[in-house]
């Protein structure tokens, strides 16, 4: 049957990548609304009529519980990060800048593009870099002279990325996050950072997460 027909357009349209669409634009809205879960199908419904995709395999698995944790946790920590950075506005006094490599432990692209977009969803957020052939994310971090605050932030990747794949990805993904946490990678040699901040390398524990010896 010719796929430009109506009905074979119909036949293009596949249920988890409309639900895995909507995600993606109710992310990139940072709200958890019905009008953004709605304008979401709509968009990516005229997506797959409009632009109509050959059969491809997503490697996508749709998890009701894993998906209601990872919304749960998103709204909890868009509130907190807005607080956060609202208050560190108001003080004037953010800390020095670096841009910090977070090694992910998931390995698909589709793995590794959602965790992006759910970090850069967050407020605070700031998200510099996708390197896909390693799966490392680059993160631009305020008060990077603070080890705790340097490991914080790659915690915080790495909770989301555990959420994530637990909602959308495979048994073979889900089987990943029992690996050990792959040793930190370096930093962006290129990317941006605040004038005068100090280089992720020279900021104590931005890669080991330890403190300096006394």
């Amino acid at each position: 049957m010719n796929s430009s027909s109506p009905r074979g357009r119909w036949r293009r349209i596949d249920l988890p990548l409309i639900a895995w669409l909507t995600v993606i634009w109710t992310l990139l809205w940072t709200g958890l609304s019905w009008g953004n879960v709605i304008s979401g199908v709509v968009v990516a419904v005229l997506l797959c009529l409009v632009f109509p995709l050959p059969a491809v395999e997503l490697d996508l698995r749709l998890r009701p519980i894993g998906i209601v944790r990872l919304a749960g946790y998103l709204l909890y920590d868009m509130t907190s990060s807005t607080v956060t950075v609202t208050w560190q506005t108001l003080r004037g006094k953010p800390g020095p800048a670096a841009v910090i490599a977070v090694p992910l432990r998931c390995r698909t692209d589709l793995m590794i593009a959602a965790t992006a977009v759910a970090v850069s969803s967050v407020p605070g957020g700031a998200l510099v870099e996708v390197n896909g052939s390693t799966a490392t994310l680059f993160l631009h971090v305020v008060h990077a002279d603070d080890p705790r605050a340097v490991d914080r932030a790659r915690d915080d990747v790495r909770r989301l990325e555990t959420l994530v794949v637990r909602a959308f990805g495979t048994r073979e993904e889900i089987g990943r996050l029992k690996e050990p946490t792959p040793p930190d990678a370096p930093d962006a040699p290129d990317a941006p950072r605040s004038p005068g901040a100090p280089d992720a390398h020279d900021a104590p524990g931005a890669h080991d997460g330890r403190t300096p010896d006394a």
